[in-house]
């Protein structure tokens, strides 16, 4: 299998990154409020707590757009309130030619709307739709859909932009923030949104970063108390953010370690082992033979995660040994039999590979 990973970020460059962001924060924080866990409920100038939109404000310096939303529903709830910014139901939307990713395909059909297809991979083929096809917004997703997916986010939203200038453009940044050198709000896109439980945050939170006037209807429409992420919360967010880069550079690192040991035959029994963002970037594992049901069933025994909480929650240090994900499995439903996906975590390689040879023997011996 041949597939196009998205550029990790080097553990330097994670450094860097964690750097700018506590600048950004010193900024608007007084030291004595970085101790302290905020405030709650709305406050009547900012229709949120103080420290929530404090918090907000360092997203969008941090990563130098005009405004940031924090939301409930993690990434499915970013996503929900960007399309909702700048979109009503019965619009059309332009998406990649590939399965899309359940809870936003459940947007879509909410929302009806009508959905137009092209494959990404193709910028000469998307100039040509985005330039004679009537639609609302695109939703572009950062991370692969597809296993064979190679597109570059910063030229698929050149083209889009170029050739439909007032269109709004939304990207899916799920599995990419932190962890690549820019995303699609930092790029061109009008609207990015993904989940903060993925970046070592709290449960169920999201964020929008982009443009100002979709992001402040996303604020107008969430004004109840109730709906707010309180203060404690975004405080919450933001260590979290802090602390992700680099923890997630070091994950690719190790991703990095486990291909080439692999790849060098390290472990009788696997065919074959590719880097892949899917949805996560993970380690992709090919058997030599069907085992990959009785290795999955065996890896929990084993010391592995067997699921994911958040996909890279704050809960989740043991690795991952999970089946492929749900949208490269409707591309290729074969691939269940003969092939799994292995997310390090906080595991270092040794770890991982004791506990790959483990489940190989026990699916082996049944």
């Amino acid at each position: 299998m041949k597939t196009t990973p998205l550029k990790s970020l080097s553990v330097d460059e994670a450094k860097a990154m964690q750097f700018r962001l506590v600048d950004a924060a010193t900024r608007r924080f007084r030291g004595s409020e970085t101790l302290s866990n905020g405030d709650l409920g709305v406050c009547p100038e900012a229709g949120r707590p103080r420290t929530t939109e404090t918090v907000e404000r360092v997203i969008a310096d941090f990563f130098g757009v005009e405004a940031a939303a924090l939301v409930r529903g993690a990434g499915s709830g970013a996503i929900r309130a960007a399309v909702w910014s700048v979109a009503r139901g019965g619009d059309a939307v332009l998406v990649h030619d590939a399965p899309v990713y359940s809870t936003t395909e459940s947007l879509f059909e909410a929302m009806g709307l009508r959905v137009l297809r092209c494959d990404f991979n193709s910028l000469s083929a998307l100039a040509k739709i985005a330039g004679a096809e009537d639609f609302s917004f695109a939703l572009v997703q950062h991370a692969r859909q597809r296993p064979e997916d190679s597109y570059s986010m910063e030229e698929v939203l050149a083209v889009l932009k170029r050739c439909a200038p007032r269109t709004p453009v939304i990207t899916d940044e799920n599995y990419a923030t932190l962890k690549v050198p820019a995303i699609g709000a930092q790029l061109g896109a009008d609207l990015s949104a993904f989940s903060t439980f993925k970046l070592l945050g709290p449960e169920g939170t999201g964020c929008v970063v982009g443009k100002a006037g979709p992001i402040a209807r996303i604020h107008g429409a969430n004004y109840s108390g109730g709906g707010q992420v309180q203060g404690h919360e975004a405080m919450e967010v933001l260590r979290g953010m802090i602390y992700a880069p680099v923890a997630l550079a070091i994950q690719a690192e190790v991703s990095e370690e486990l291909l080439s040991r692999l790849k060098n035959g390290e472990v009788p029994g696997v065919a074959d082992a590719v880097l892949a963002n899917a949805q996560s970037k993970v380690l992709l594992i090919e058997f030599e033979r069907p085992i990959a049901r009785g290795v999955l069933e065996a890896c929990d025994r084993s010391g592995a995660a067997p699921r994911p909480v958040g996909a890279e929650s704050k809960y989740e240090f043991a690795p991952m040994f999970y089946r492929m994900s749900g949208t490269f499995l409707k591309s290729d439903p074969s691939l269940s039999e003969r092939m799994i996906r292995v997310n390090p975590m906080r595991a270092g390689a040794e770890t991982v590979l004791r506990i790959l040879r483990a489940a190989m023997r026990e699916a082996e011996s049944r």
